[in-house]
């Protein structure tokens, strides 16, 4: 045992919500859990809290008892602001970085070791390397960590499945990346918020696929509704059939004559008997099998404004070359996109593949005859973290618009408090949601998406890739997930340094 934690509650300082209650959860060595949720529910609060309680401090308090036996490397979602600045040489300052050939097995080459590349400038994959380097360094029993497939390119996303089901240690991750969770968790730690966020629920189950979860999950789901959907119908027919006993019993009560008092002494002793088989009935409707509830994942859907027909010319692009901060990423680049064609790139990170979409965008912005909607990695780029959710819609929206984003955001699984905070104040996911909801309303026929689906929940994602898949405009997009890719995209490129190069199926 490394990790163990008994009968914890973790409660918000700010709203007193509880993001779990009662849970106890071990974790052995070499265990390898999933750690899934809706977005918000506390699945990063939880990793930091087992790593240090003086991380959630400032904003949560928990009881329960937590017992550490081996050292915790802890991989956080954002690279932390105080080490952003650093070279990777300044980063490894302290350490001894080719201890044990983990450099090499990590394929950390020697000029980005010792470079003088920050590690803000540095690609997703070199970063999350990096980072783990690091905490390899320091020979934990455990790694805790954070969406660490977020912002990675597909050959790092192989290259980081392969280390975490090869290593001896325990894992502990959050991800969103489906094809990620399949392949490398070996039990999953599932948090939910149900009843609009009121009663926390964790599931946790070891020695279990993150595929084998799920099917389980639903099975259990689908019987107990069934037996509980039976039971209350059964509950039903029998009141309906009491209901016409007492009914007759009441009327033969208010007929009888009084002539006839043994007649009334046995209707009083029916009327007795009646009242309390109601009573019986009553106490077996407590003791029914509750009809499970499960979080909703997102839900959304595009209207006809959306569809465009096949021959219209969406884009036709030519670029020299794509660069940043006078550094050539690519060049020679071409693409021509006619309807509502899905269109995927692909690329290793750093090649450009986010700047491309952006030269995209200002091709289309200022066109009259198509309504494009961008979104972009860093939400931030286009909400306003000031402004709450509920002013957001309400600048782009008339009322009656922003009353149905109202309950959209309900379906959303946003609390009315949610509601009215700040963005800044929210998770990845639900920003996420926000701006979805937002391409939505506003009709857009064009989207422009980088990663789409990166801060959807595993439970969410696929019910976004099926809105997606529906939609009857033209996709632009980047993304590394292999489903969305498999399942949205009707085409594929791979940006190079020499430009698009359309991959065959």
């Amino acid at each position: 045992m490394i990790l163990q934690l008994s009968h914890c509650t973790i409660t918000m300082n700010q709203n007193g919500r509880e993001l779990c209650r009662d849970l106890s959860f071990v974790l052995n060595e070499g265990d390898k859990i999933a750690l899934i949720g809706e977005e918000g529910n506390g699945k990063s609060t939880l990793l930091k809290l087992l790593c240090d309680e003086a991380f959630i401090a400032s904003y949560a308090s928990y009881t329960g008892e937590l017992v550490r036996r081996g050292a915790i490397g802890y991989l956080p979602q954002f690279l932390p602001e105080e080490d952003g600045s650093k070279t990777v040489a300044e980063y490894f300052a302290e350490e001894n970085i080719y201890a044990d050939g983990k450099a090499v097995e990590l394929g950390l080459d020697y000029a980005l070791l010792h470079g003088e590349r920050t590690l803000d400038t540095l690609s997703g994959g070199e970063r999350v390397k990096v980072q783990l380097l690091k905490l390899l360094l320091r020979n934990p029993d455990a790694l805790l960590l954070d969406e660490p497939s977020n912002d990675l390119d597909l050959e790092t996303i192989l290259f980081l499945e392969e280390f975490i089901v090869n290593t001896p240690l325990a894992v502990l991750f959050i991800s969103h990346d489906e094809t990620f969770l399949e392949r490398t968790a070996s039990g999953v730690l599932h948090m939910e918020q149900l009843i609009k966020k009121t009663c926390p629920n964790i599931t946790v189950a070891k020695n279990m696929t993150y595929s084998d979860y799920l099917e389980r999950r639903n099975l259990l789901f689908g019987k107990q509704t069934q037996i509980a959907l039976k039971e209350r119908e059964e509950h039903r027919r029998r009141m309906e059939r009491w209901q016409r006993i007492y009914e007759k019993t009441k009327y033969q009560q208010a007929t009888i004559t009084r002539s006839d008092p043994h007649g009334g002494r046995l209707l009083k002793k029916k009327m007795k008997s009646v009242k309390a088989q109601q009573a019986r009935f009553e106490r077996e409707r407590e003791n029914m099998t509750e009809i499970p509830d499960r979080e909703e994942s997102i839900i959304t859907f595009f209207d006809e404004r959306s569809i465009l027909p096949a021959g219209k010319r969406v884009l036709d692009c030519a670029f020299d070359s794509l660069t940043v901060g006078g550094r050539v990423l690519s060049k020679h680049i071409r693409l021509t996109v006619y309807g509502a064609k899905h269109v995927c790139i692909i690329g290793k990170n750093g090649v450009g593949k986010s700047t491309l979409l952006k030269r995209i965008l200002d091709e289309l912005n200022g066109r009259t005859d198509i309504v494009v909607a961008y979104m972009p990695q860093n939400y931030d780029e286009v909400l306003d973290g000031s402004l709450s959710p509920d002013a957001f819609l309400g600048a782009q929206f008339d009322q009656r618009t922003k009353t149905k984003a109202m309950t959209f955001l309900g379906n959303m699984k946003f609390t009315p408090d949610e509601m009215k905070r700040p963005i800044n104040s929210l998770s990845g996911g639900q920003k996420a949601k926000l701006l979805f909801l937002s391409m939505v309303l506003k009709g857009a026929n064009v989207l422009i998406l980088d990663e789409p689906t990166r801060n959807f929940s595993p439970l969410s994602a696929p019910v976004v890739r099926k809105a997606l898949k529906e939609f009857g405009g033209c996709i632009l997009s980047v993304s590394h997930d292999r489903k969305y890719i498999d399942e949205v995209a009707d085409e594929v490129y791979a940006l190079t340094q020499e430009g698009l190069e359309k991959i065959e199926e």
